[in-house]
C-alpha cells in the first residue's frame, strides 16, 4: 500500500506551525513529538510505516525545522509555551484523542499535555523521552550549571550547538554494524537549522529552561501511577544523554509498560527504525483496536 505524506503549515497564535501528516483521519491518531536538535524530519521513515493504520501527525516545534523562528524577545521560548502551541495545534486540527510518541524535548511537552488532559491520551510511546531523575547522565551537568548561572556557563554549552556535537548525537552508542544505516543528511540538516541567524540564541533559551521541566516530574509520575496509560518504551541502551536507567524507571509507576532496550544510542530510530516501527504496530494494535 502506497502512503502519501503531506506537508502543511497552519497559523497557531499568529505563528506558522509546520507539520507532516499521513493516514486516514478516521483512524486512531498518533502524534509524534521530536527532540533537540531535530525536527519532524526525524520521523520521515516512521510516518509511512504506521500511516496505513493510524492518522499520524508530526509537528515542528516553534524555533525548529520549518515552523516559525521568531527571535528571542519576540517569543517566549519555554517548554510551557511550546506545550501550549502544540495543544492549540491539536485543537485546531480537531484531534480530540491521540496516542503520543515522545522523544527528548518532546517528552516534557507531551507529558505536560498528557498529565493535564489524561482522557485525551490513548497511549504513550517513549524513546529517550525522560520523566525520571534516573535518566540524567553526566552530559547534563554543564546544562544544569548553565540554567543556574547563564553568564558563567554559556561557554560550556555553546559547543553543543556546533556540528561535531550534532553529529555525535546521531553516532554515539550506535553499534559498528549499524553505523552505515545513519544517513549524514540527519546531522547536516539539523546543523543547517541550528546555523540560521538567531537560532543558537533560541536554543540557549531552551537549554536554560530545561531544568524547569524537573519541577513537573512529580506530576508526570502521579499521572502514570493514577491513570496507567498503556505505555511502550523503546530506548537506546547506550544513550549517553538520557541513560537506560531513565527507561527502567518508568516501570516503577507503570509496571505493565512494555520495555525494549535497543542496541542503539540517542536517535534509535535511525539505526533501529524497522524494529521500533514493528514494536509500535504490535503495541497499538493491542491497546487501540
Amino acid at each position: 500500500m502506497s502512503i502519501t505524506v503531506r506537508h502543511h503549515t497552519v497559523q497557531i497564535q499568529g505563528r506558522d506551525v509546520f507539520y507532516r501528516a499521513a493516514g486516514d483521519p478516521a483512524n486512531p491518531a498518533l502524534v509524534l513529538l521530536h527532540g533537540f536538535p531535530s525536527s519532524s524530519a526525524m520521523f520521515r521513515n516512521l510516518i509511512p510505516a504506521l500511516a496505513d493504520r493510524y492518522h499520524v501527525i508530526a509537528p515542528d516545534h516553534i524555533g525548529f525545522g520549518q515552523s516559525a523562528m521568531p527571535r528571542v524577545g519576540e517569543f517566549e521560548y519555554t517548554f510551557e509555551k511550546l506545550t501550549e502551541i502544540t495543544l492549540d495545534l491539536l485543537d485546531t486540527l480537531g484531534i480530540e484523542r491521540f496516542a503520543l510518541y515522545i522523544q527528548d524535548y518532546g517528552a516534557p511537552i507531551g507529558l505536560r499535555i498528557a498529565s493535564r488532559n489524561p482522557a485525551r491520551v490513548t497511549a504513550l510511546i517513549t524513546q529517550s523521552g525522560n520523566a525520571y531523575m534516573e535518566g540524567f547522565t553526566p552530559f547534563w551537568k554543564p546544562l544544569f550549571d548553565h540554567a543556574d548561572d547563564r553568564a558563567a556557563h554559556e561557554h560550556e554549552v555553546r559547543p553543543l550547538l556546533e556540528a561535531d556535537a550534532t553529529k555525535w548525537q546521531y553516532l554515539h552508542g550506535v553499534p559498528a554494524d549499524r553505523v552505515a544505516l545513519i544517513s549524514p543528511d540527519t546531522w547536516t540538516l539539523d546543523q543547517a537549522y541550528l546555523d540560521r541567524p538567531g537560532n543558537k540564541e533560541i536554543q540557549l533559551e531552551l537549554f536554560a529552561d530545561y531544568k524547569v521541566n524537573l519541577d513537573g516530574y512529580p506530576d508526570f509520575q502521579k499521572y502514570f501511577a493514577e491513570h496507567q496509560p498503556p505505555t511502550l518504551i523503546t530506548w537506546g541502551e547506550h544513550d549517553e544523554i538520557f541513560g537506560a536507567d531513565g527507561a527502567r524507571a518508568y516501570l516503577r509507576d507503570l509496571p505493565d509498560a512494555e520495555l525494549h532496550l535497543l542496541d542503539a544510542g540517542h536517535f534509535a530510530l535511525e539505526s533501529h527504525g524497522h524494529e521500533i516501527a514493528s514494536y509500535i504496530r504490535d503495541f497499538l494494535e493491542r491497546v487501540l483496536h
